[in-house]
């Protein structure tokens, strides 16, 4: 599985390093998470920055997290290119996911929300 992690304050971030998230990798990508998250990071900042292509098995994964998630954490989403941004807005997810340009942008929002806390 190529996907780089790295964990910052109490945030997990996971950056896939594959141009597609496709049915050939989204199985293994949502196992891989799902483990994650069960074991505790409920924060996480997924970084599609590497990635030019999603299909629906791909998007399925992605909403799959979130529901792993169960409204006890979060999932942030940053990094997207052109085309992935289109399928993030024909789809409607832009409405669903807190979507950030950059993984700094996306960092720099998430202390400011742990402040207000």
């Amino acid at each position: 599985m190529q996907i780089q992690e790295k964990n910052l304050a109490d945030m997990l971030v996971i950056k896939p390093l594959v141009k597609r998230i496709d049915a050939s990798f989204a199985a293994e990508f949502k196992t891989v998470i799902s483990n994650r998250i069960n074991s505790g990071n409920m924060k996480i900042l997924l970084d599609l920055s590497e990635v030019d292509f999603i299909d629906s098995s791909g998007l399925g994964a992605i909403v799959a997290m979130l529901k792993t998630l169960g409204g006890k954490g979060s999932l942030t989403i940053c990094g997207l290119k052109e085309t992935v941004d289109t399928l993030f807005r024909l789809s409607r997810m832009d409405k669903i996911f807190r979507i950030f340009a950059s993984e700094e942008e996306a960092l720099i929002n998430f202390s400011r929300e742990h402040q207000k806390e």
